[in-house]
């Protein structure tokens, strides 16, 4: 019977995905809202080494999850199923996984209800539009216009809307336009298994130049550390060689202690000292 063939074809499906949960140490849920069908395909290609990616109905993912005995606290990745998602397997990072899908999205032209991925500033300068209704819609969304030489301009740069906010029909309208693309579109992590750790999205956003100019402080920091306190690493310790070599050649130049490096510059140094006291003791030459 067909119901049975269908059922028959489930089951394996479910078996399938089991072995794929049971083969990766990281299992990741991204979004599909706003995605493109050729943007899959291409992340799908780009990504095929590293990940296996995978569109697969909740339902069958929560059988195989339940099937699943080999991986610690996958059932809390149950509660993560809602949605249009795609399923991707890896043994990378998670958080690295989570860099290369936001280096694949693309910026595109806005839809009402969509959200800003950054702040959006209109700049001065010649919008390419001849004068009409175009007028009484830029300055519905707070553009200040004039017209210059059969065109509207822009007067000065203008934030229409900030980072994360939800863009209106009517901006919508007009930044589609003005060919202005403030929105990303492109896989998003939703949420990601590893090794018995559940990541929310929250966790997952690393923000990498902040990361590097911190790690980046705490080096110099420990390194100005390790030379305060003599501390030898394999960073610090010819700094710290140079330092004590200069304290050592000071101190025995000041206590007039002859080693190797100072015998030559002592006895300059003590003949400049009996040739400036020679000049004090001896008596001027009478004017003849």
């Amino acid at each position: 019977m067909p119901s049975q063939q269908v059922l028959q074809e489930k089951i394996g499906e479910v078996e399938h995905i089991t072995q794929l949960l049971s083969q990766y140490n990281v299992i990741g849920i991204a979004s599909l809202q706003k995605v493109r069908a050729a943007q899959l395909q291409e992340l799908k290609k780009k990504l095929s080494d590293k990940v296996y990616m995978k569109v697969i109905k909740n339902t069958l993912m929560k059988l195989a999850i339940e099937n699943c005995k080999t991986k610690p606290e996958l059932g809390k990745l149950q509660e993560h199923l809602t949605g249009s998602s795609v399923y991707l397997m890896t043994d990378i990072n998670p958080f690295k996984l989570t860099l290369l899908l936001e280096r694949g999205k693309v910026r595109t032209t806005p839809k009402s209800g969509d959200i800003a991925a950054f702040d959006v500033i209109v700049p001065t300068g010649n919008t390419g539009q001849a004068p009409g209704p175009i007028i009484s819609q830029l300055n519905a969304v707070g553009l200040p216009t004039r017209i210059e030489a059969g065109s509207v301009w822009i007067n000065k740069d203008t934030l229409v809307v900030r980072k994360d906010e939800v863009i209106s029909e009517r901006l919508a309208s007009v930044l589609s336009k003005l060919g202005i693309k403030p929105v990303e579109a492109g896989l998003s992590m939703k949420v990601a298994y590893d090794d018995g750790l559940i990541i929310t999205h929250e966790q997952l956003q690393v923000n990498v130049n902040a990361t590097r100019e911190s790690v980046e402080r705490a080096h110099a920091d420990a390194f100005t550390l390790s030379i305060s306190v003599s501390y030898p690493t394999p960073e610090s310790i010819t700094v710290i060689l140079q330092s004590a070599h200069q304290k050592a050649y000071a101190l025995s130049m000041n206590a007039a202690i002859p080693s190797k490096e100072t015998a030559a510059d002592l006895v300059r140094k003590a003949f400049m000292e009996a040739s400036s006291l020679n000049n004090k003791i001896t008596p001027a030459k009478p004017a003849s």
